[in-house]
């Protein structure tokens, strides 16, 4: 298949648009905070080394976020194992604990405290084998980064070292466009596309 110049404009924006997105699953673990509608949604995939990790106790835990104390747990609300030995920012926003409307999967999840030294913690479903892939979701109806005092952004937490180096990162993106935004941008492509095509047809007319 032979690409013109519109329909080739179109796929780089088009392949741009899917590698912004596609990129931070090549981190161990990420979960991302999304505005869809009048909602925030949480959806966490990927899978965790516990071998940088120290198990501290297990516990029943829920499905909630409470930024001010870096602390959030995505999934069914059930029982998780709790680690520590994490470090990373001690606070991804204002915002007090809430608790999410629904939750589904693996309950996964990430606090940090300040303190000398500060402490980390990771917590996983309870009996999880390390290197397992995890993969949960969680909706907050009728809720925005502001009410929930979430600061856009990416928090970075790291453990472990040499090959046992891992990653958790909590995502807050911007939200998520509407069904009519995405609509508009398969019109523009469609629009470079025609106009790539026209191009094409003149520059052959005029070197007929």
């Amino acid at each position: 298949m032979v690409l013109n110049k519109g329909t080739f404009a179109g796929a780089l924006i088009l392949a741009s648009l899917i590698g912004t997105v596609a990129d931070p699953a090549q981190a161990a673990y990420i979960i991302t905070f999304s505005e869809t509608g009048n909602d925030v949604t949480a959806s966490g995939s990927g899978a965790i080394n516990l071998a940088g990790l120290t198990f501290i106790t297990s516990g029943a835990t829920l499905s909630e976020i409470a930024p001010t104390f870096a602390t959030e747990a995505t999934g069914a609300a059930g029982h998780v194992d709790e680690y520590n030995g994490a470090t990373g920012p001690f606070s991804f926003g204002p915002g007090v604990f809430t608790s999410a409307t629904t939750g589904a999967g693996d309950l996964v999840g990430v606090q940090a405290l300040g303190g000398d030294p500060p402490i980390g913690f990771i917590f996983v479903p309870m009996g999880y084998a390390s290197g397992a892939p995890l993969s949960d979701t969680a909706t907050y109806a009728g809720q925005s980064f502001a009410t929930l005092g979430l600061t856009p952004g990416v928090y970075l937490y790291t453990f472990g070292s040499g090959t046992d180096a891992d990653t958790f990162t909590v995502e807050v993106g911007a939200p998520v466009p509407e069904p009519s935004t995405w609509a508009m941008m398969l019109v523009g492509f469609a629009g470079l596309s025609y106009a790539g095509y026209r191009a094409s047809r003149r520059e052959s007319a005029a070197t007929a």
